[in-house]
């Protein structure tokens, strides 16, 4: 059997012991088809991409056949990019101002398409990381109603450090305050503390398809 196949089998295994419904992001990224397609085959639904082009060039075709492959975009997206991500990605981690959400909500009244989105919080208060501040996620969080966007929880990227447990324990308290379910956050260094605190949708790419290049 394939070596990724494996990874994921034994990623599987060490999070079917912690008691939660999360489902894994193969982060697909920078890989390509050649490489990701064994874990398709195996049966694995969900993806991860950061760029907008990247994405339409690998997974447009195979979409296509396969109707239910969910591609996730996991990477900043800018607003002149809003027009090629619909209907490509299911899920967007990356809602991040009022602006983006505009866009967003014209665009998929043009493609009678919504996308499952996730706001995005620089839990970490970090200057180089994007994402809704914590003093400001309340405002945009209800400025958000204002369009109807399908927005189905939280996303974040903490400081790397290492121990993230209690960024993920700040995320809960978070989602707590508002009417939303998801939260997508762990990665390959940390996904089980991610798991073990309630994440929903975990982010794993080089635990699974092995070092990027």
């Amino acid at each position: 059997m394939h070596n990724i196949v494996n990874n994921l089998i034994l990623i599987n295994k060490e999070l079917s012991t912690i008691n939660n419904n999360t489902k894994i992001i193969a982060v697909s990224k920078t890989f390509s088809m050649e490489h990701i397609k064994p874990i398709i085959d195996y049966g694995h639904i969900h993806f991860g991409e950061n760029k907008v082009q990247e994405a339409l060039e690998k997974w447009t075709k195979i979409k296509d056949k396969n109707n239910s492959l969910k591609l996730h975009l996991i990477g900043k997206l800018q607003t002149n990019k809003v027009k090629f991500c619909l209907p490509l990605f299911d899920f967007i981690h990356s809602l991040d101002s009022i602006k983006l959400a505009e866009k967003l909500a014209n665009e998929q009244a043009k493609k009678n398409f919504k996308p499952k989105l996730f706001i995005q919080v620089n839990i970490g208060e970090e200057d180089q990381k994007n994402g809704i501040s914590l003093k400001e996620f309340e405002n945009f969080y209800k400025k958000t109603e204002d369009f109807e966007l399908d927005i189905i929880g939280l996303m974040c990227i903490p400081p790397f450090v290492d121990d993230t447990k209690v960024f993920f324990e700040k995320m809960v308290q978070i989602r707590d305050k508002t009417n939303l379910k998801e939260l997508s956050m762990g990665m390959s260094n940390d996904y089980l503390s991610a798991a073990k605190n309630s994440a929903t949708y975990l982010r794993i790419g080089s635990k699974i398809f092995g070092a990027r290049d």
